[in-house]
């Protein structure tokens, strides 16, 4: 009986051990799939405000009136996507605005993963880029339905 005992105890104490060394590379993996999961939503919401802006900014009147509206849209997906506004960049370039001309929005991010543990030193910038070409056949009256 006392063999038994032992052997009981050896592989009790080797379990432990296994534990131990397979328990940080399971958490760092779990915390990579957490951090993989939010550096993707954060490049679909770079996309989407980047999309929008240019739209939006397709639609405008004047070429300073795109550039507004583009800014201030791509602003408004932002925080309808939570992105931190303090990291986002967004550029509206407008070239040379009129019927067929196209409108150009790079929107950047950074995403930081401090919240995560094991992954608190890493940040990761998310970008995209959007073309949206300016209406060919669009009227060119104003808003306010003069010329």
């Amino acid at each position: 009986m006392p063999a038994i005992r032992a052997d009981r105890r050896l592989q009790t104490g080797q379990a432990l051990a296994e534990l131990a060394l397979v328990a940080p590379a399971l958490l760092f993996m779990a915390f990579g799939v957490l951090a993989v999961g939010r550096i993707a939503q954060a490049q679909m919401a770079v996309s989407a405000v980047a999309d929008e802006a240019a739209l939006t900014a397709a639609m405008a009147s004047t070429a300073n009136g795109a550039v507004a509206a583009g800014l201030e849209r791509g602003q408004q997906v932002a925080n309808g996507y939570g992105l931190d506004a303090s990291s986002l960049q967004l550029t509206v370039d407008v070239g040379a605005f009129g019927r067929g001309g196209q409108v150009r929005v790079s929107a950047r991010s950074i995403v930081r993963l401090q919240d995560l543990p094991l992954l608190g030193w890493a940040w990761i910038s998310v970008a995209s880029t959007h073309v949206a070409p300016v209406d060919t056949y669009r009227s060119a009256w104003s808003a306010g339905g003069a010329p």
